[in-house]
């Protein structure tokens, strides 16, 4: 145990290396000017400022933080020539993603938090924790479907455009549903719905994202298996 904890910081440092690169970067540029720039046309809009507005101000920042590090996870292994020795080390290729995508969701909710207290400081007050981890339900939904997709695919180009084709699917399809609605804005009840209904409706939809989040990493990590993929 000592010598894990001693070598942590290094493995941490290592694969955020690996996962995130040089173009993160333009990943949280590109985040943070959305974030402001539908910050700024909200107020425009004439809108009554609230929590829920706050959330969907979030939800494409939020989208656009997790899309490479999900996304590229296979290509950016096979472009750095350590693909191969991950999958010549048995079953230590399970390890090493889910370690990774343990880590690359508990950066981004920090990220949602930072996001959360800046909209508190310009637009209006949030409870920043509550809304990081609202966030992250779809955000998880979506992220495990990319890095699933990513080991069918194994190309960072072809599962972007899977993933943009599958998300305009979803947006189109769950519009009009509760249970599956990805935009699901848990700070904007209907106003003709009662409160203890609307909960009910709620907990469904995060259910639904969390148990499908949960069945695409585990798709992801079984998919794993099937070295002759990658190799």
């Amino acid at each position: 145990m000592k010598n894990f904890l001693k070598v942590l910081p290094n493995l941490i440092q290592y694969n955020l290396k690996v996962i995130f690169g040089s173009k993160f970067i333009w990943f949280i540029l590109a985040a943070l000017a959305f974030f402001v720039i539908f910050m700024i046309n909200g107020i425009s809009s004439g809108e009554v400022v609230q929590e829920s507005m706050v959330y969907s101000i979030m939800f494409f920042p939020g989208i656009l933080l997790i899309f490479y590090p999900t996304v590229y996870c296979m290509q950016s292994d096979e472009d750095t020539r350590i693909l191969e020795i991950l999958f010549c080390i048995p079953n230590y290729r399970y390890k090493v993603w889910l370690f990774r995508l343990v880590m690359v969701y508990f950066i981004f909710y920090i990220f949602l938090v930072l996001f959360s207290y800046l909209a508190t400081y310009l637009l209006y007050p949030v409870e920043e924790f509550t809304m990081a981890a609202q966030m992250m339900f779809p955000l998880l939904f979506l992220g495990n479907m990319a890095f699933m997709m990513s080991t069918f695919l194994k190309s960072g180009n072809a599962t972007a455009v899977v993933m943009i084709v599958l998300g305009i699917l979803f947006v189109t399809m769950g519009s009009g549903q509760v249970y599956y609605n990805l935009q699901l804005n848990p700070f904007d009840p209907p106003s003709n719905m009662h409160e203890l209904l609307w909960s009910n409706l709620l907990l469904k939809n995060r259910l639904f994202l969390a148990i499908g989040a949960v069945i695409f990493l585990l798709m992801g990590l079984l998919n794993l298996q099937k070295r002759e993929r990658f190799v």
